[in-house]
């Protein structure tokens, strides 16, 4: 019985150690990666380029110019189902999250194991908080450096904007082919629609664009 009891004690020991050098080591590494990052906060204004658009005398538009296809949308312009398309593919805990999905995590990480015995393609777990992070202020580089970095951005503008900035900031840069940077771009180059005009087909096809634009 007492060697039961010293090696539960032991046991105990060891997970105590172990969970404060894990902290130890989690907090040198948000320390280490926290130096230098970009600065989120130029984010709470938010100045897209847009396409410029000539127009004859009598209305008809003549021509069109632009690095990106963009018409930028208020969030209060985007409609409903719009937005809820997006945050059904993309991110279903938008509302209730801090930057980051701890269930989402788990279960892509639970796929990616599936897709990896299966030679399928893996999966990522980023939320909307994450992806604006990487569009705006970071790389596309695949690596794990890059991935804390986004975390720790991610927790930093989830304290700093609210859910709609950031969802406004995501609906009118994401890129979703053709050339076209937003839903209203978007809604343009695929429906020649207005958003306002999109069908609940037509709003969960765009949603669809994001994982393969091209």
């Amino acid at each position: 019985m007492k060697s039961i009891f010293k090696l539960s004690l032991s046991f105990m020991s060891f997970l105590f150690f172990a969970t404060i050098m894990g902290g130890c080591i989690a907090i040198g590494v948000l320390l280490y990666y926290s130096k230098g990052l970009p600065d989120y906060r130029q984010l709470e204004v938010y100045t897209p380029a847009v396409t410029t658009r000539f127009y004859a005398g009598d209305g008809r538009l003549l021509a069109e110019y632009a690095s990106e296809k963009r018409v930028f949308l208020p969030i209060d312009d985007i409609p409903f189902i719009v937005k809820q398309a997006f945050i059904s593919a993309e991110d279903k805990r938008f509302y209730s999250h801090s930057g980051l999905d701890p269930i989402g995590l788990l279960r892509a990480m639970l796929s990616n194991i599936n897709n990896l015995r299966n030679n399928r393609r893996m999966g990522g777990a980023s939320t909307i908080t994450q992806q604006v992070a990487k569009n705006f202020l970071l790389t596309n580089e695949r690596s794990i450096e890059r991935k804390i970095k986004e975390a720790i951005i991610s927790f930093r503008m989830e304290k700093a904007f609210t859910k709609d900035h950031i969802l406004e900031l995501y609906l009118n840069e994401i890129y979703l082919g053709g050339g076209s940077y937003g839903v209203a771009a978007a809604a343009m180059y695929y429906f020649n629609k207005s958003v306002e005009e999109l069908t609940v087909g037509e709003a969960a096809f765009l949603a669809a664009l994001p994982k393969a634009p091209n």
